[in-house]
């Protein structure tokens, strides 16, 4: 029953005062504003690592992105290449069945090598010849011939200087709905040559401006121009390549907080944005233009693609920051912007992340607060906060990658310490005043603690008593405390007829504190001891359990604890942080008996071993605490070991000898200054089962 009880009120939760609510409050407003402060940087370098760890898979995209590279420009010639080239190009593209063919470029000047524009340049002297360059057809319109055959996407920009009114330009793409409230906007258009702008099929806007640190993370999908809503070049070419599929003209529809298209429906910022999952595209869906224009091209490679082409020769600059790296061509996300409208794989971060986010960081706020002031031992509270330091980094992770979610690990990280430290201060504080109290009243009180001194000592074995123990063992023991009441303690326990308990301890702490804990370790020792079913080890892992959870947060427990059979002259020894005991032999010698043992009670769960020590009838045990190996002298020089062995060798005829003769060669070294620690000295003598 009484274990059961103990075990029930180990935890307790406890109303915490209205000042640790206060400060609790005020910490987490503190972390709060931090949060709010460090913003969108801190999330970013999270989300921007998930990235890092995990890109996007794109083994089964269908977007292709076609390259003018150096190599092709080494074939060809430089840039800007003559219409027809690209008009070539468009129509291999167009004849390998491509569902979209998107130009993340802009054709803003005439063709530099058409007829008319080379006769004005080099005017032939024969007006025949004159005549025949005037009815050769312009690479430009080869080039819109070719586009207004194939399902092209031409580019457009939106400026705010130098280009033409957005109401004078075609726009094929219907936008209707509530629109994002912040979408950027363009009082003009950089738009394509007229006759390529009667041809095409579709147009897309190329503007995608970075975050503010210039890592782009995201692609507008809508946008304005004046007054009216334009498709984004990814979105363009999935209405287009729809349109291709399937025969209809989608309609995009937009809400406050989502675009869709046909059937999909696409998260947005409060810009129109999308944010991507970025990847490295692998060389295979990355085709150079020369080879596109190659016979041996296989053309089926691209049935049914959506087909981005674009300038990668080197000096484009074209050239962006991105969570995976500082140099991506843009093409490269238009591309991915592109396949992730085709197959999904955005990455969200709906209002209820945030809200879960706050909600976290408030709920592990109050944790804190409530484990500070309940009954529960110290290590819960770290045991929460690492446990928040993990799991939420890992939350975060697996949301992202196998949800696409966006949920920012850092900020109730950030709420719940700022709130707990904000709590540890305050009581840290208390307890400082306190203590200052306790001192006062200590000093006012030495009288009330000359009698708490007798009531202690009054609580330790009887010396008389313990001669007459067994005649198979001569024991002996001498405790005095370094202030009028002290922490160090040893009791003697009789289990049965042939087994007894022996066990020195040493509290850290002097005086009240110290004693007071010191009576409990005592009597829970006692109680565990009388009690416990199992064997020593397991009595000790009890006895640690319960007084973590009876002691205070500033008090440990070292101790020697030993059971030892006087039929046999078998002991088992636990030792928890305490100095080894000495044996003595028969012969006289002093040895020190290495135990592996284990950290003191009252400061984590630990496996304590069992350790044997065999005593031969005739040989002794000397156990002690550190105030007397750590005694000083007016020379602040400690007694140290081999001064105790030397005491221990002056006078071994009995136990109560060794006992007065240690603590005589002590109080002598110290030769007056005061006792640094308590002293405690317990030898006893195995005499054998059948002592003559």
């Amino acid at each position: 029953m009484t274990a059961s009880k103990s075990r029930s009120s180990a935890f307790r939760i406890v109303n915490p005062p209205r000042g640790l609510w206060l400060a609790a409050l005020a910490g987490f407003a503190l972390a709060a504003l931090l949060s709010l402060a460090l913003g969108a940087r801190e999330q970013n370098a999270v989300f921007d690592s998930w990235q890092r760890i995990a890109p996007r898979d794109v083994s089964k995209s269908q977007v292709r992105v076609v390259a003018i590279g150096d190599e092709s420009l080494e074939v060809i010639g430089s840039w800007p290449w003559p219409r027809r080239v690209l008009a070539t190009m468009t129509q291999r593209i167009a004849e390998g069945g491509a569902a979209a063919i998107g130009f993340d470029i802009l054709f803003v000047e005439p063709d530099a090598v058409n007829p008319t524009r080379f006769s004005r340049l080099y005017s032939p002297d024969d007006p025949a010849i004159q005549a025949w360059l005037d009815q050769l057809d312009s690479m430009d319109s080869d080039f819109a011939d070719a586009i207004s055959t194939a399902p092209v996407v031409l580019g457009r920009a939106g400026v705010k200087l130098g280009g033409s009114d957005p109401a004078s330009l075609t726009q094929w793409a219907t936008i209707e709905g509530s629109p994002p409230p912040a979408l950027a906007r363009y009082p003009l258009v950089q738009s394509n040559l007229e006759e390529l702008e009667a041809r095409a099929p579709g147009f897309g806007l190329l503007n995608g401006a970075p975050d503010g640190d210039g890592v782009v993370r995201s692609v507008p999908l809508v946008m304005k121009t004046g007054e009216a809503l334009v498709p984004g070049l990814a979105l363009e070419m999935m209405r287009v390549a729809i349109e291709q599929r399937t025969g209809s003209d989608p309609e995009i529809a937009l809400a406050p907080g989502s675009v869709t298209i046909g059937n999909r429906r696409i998260p947005v910022d409060a810009q129109g944005r999308m944010r991507l999952h970025f990847a490295q595209i692998p060389d295979a869906q990355v085709y150079s233009a020369i080879e596109i224009m190659s016979e041996e091209f296989d053309l089926a490679q691209l049935r049914d693609k959506i087909v981005v082409i674009s300038l990668t020769a080197e000096g484009s600059p074209d050239i962006v920051a991105t969570p995976l790296g500082s140099e991506m061509f843009g093409v490269l996300v238009q591309a991915q912007a592109a396949d992730t409208i085709n197959r999904g794989g955005w990455l969200r971060r709906p209002w209820a992340s945030e809200a879960a986010e706050w909600g976290v960081g408030a709920a592990l706020a109050i944790i804190l607060l409530l484990l500070a002031t309940a009954q529960a031992p110290v290590r819960s509270r770290w045991l929460v906060l690492l446990g928040a330091a993990a799991g939420l980094p890992l939350a975060s992770w697996l949301l992202f990658r196998f949800g696409d979610l966006l949920f920012d690990p850092i900020r109730p990280l950030l709420l719940g310490s700022g709130s707990a430290l904000a709590v540890f201060a305050a009581l840290f504080s208390e307890a400082r005043r306190e203590r200052a109290a306790l001192r006062d009243a200590q000093n006012r009180s030495e009288g009330e603690l000359g009698a708490a001194r007798a009531i202690q000592l009054g609580m330790l074995p009887d010396r008389a008593a313990l001669a007459r123990l067994d005649p198979r063992i001569d024991i002996a023991a001498q405790l005095e405390a370094a202030k009028s009441v002290g922490g160090d303690f040893y009791d003697i326990i009789r289990l049965d007829a042939d087994r007894i308990v022996i066990l020195i301890a040493d509290v850290t702490g002097k005086g009240v504190p110290a004693a007071l804990f010191m009576a409990l370790s005592k009597a829970l020792s006692r109680s565990v001891m009388l009690r416990a079913p199992g064997g020593l080890a397991d009595a000790a892992a009890q006895l640690n359990e319960e007084l973590m959870r009876d002691s205070g947060d500033a008090l440990g427990l070292t101790m020697l604890l030993g059971i030892i059979d006087l039929s046999t002259g078998r002991a088992e020894f636990v030792n928890a942080g305490h100095d080894n005991p000495l044996r003595i032999t028969t012969d006289g010698q002093v040895i020190e008996e290495a135990m592996e043992g284990g950290p003191p009670f009252c400061i984590m769960d630990y496996p304590w071993p069992a350790e044997e020590i065999v005593l031969q009838p005739g040989e002794a045990l000397v156990l002690i605490t550190d105030g007397v190996t750590e005694a000083q002298n007016r020379q602040e020089q400690l007694f140290g070991n081999d001064r105790t062995r030397a005491a221990l060798v002056a006078d071994q005829s009995s136990a109560s000898a060794m006992v007065a003769s240690l603590r005589g060669a002590v109080r002598a070294f110290e030769d007056g200054a005061d006792a640094s620690d308590d002293l405690t000295v317990l030898a006893f003598r195995y005499l054998g089962a059948s002592p003559a």
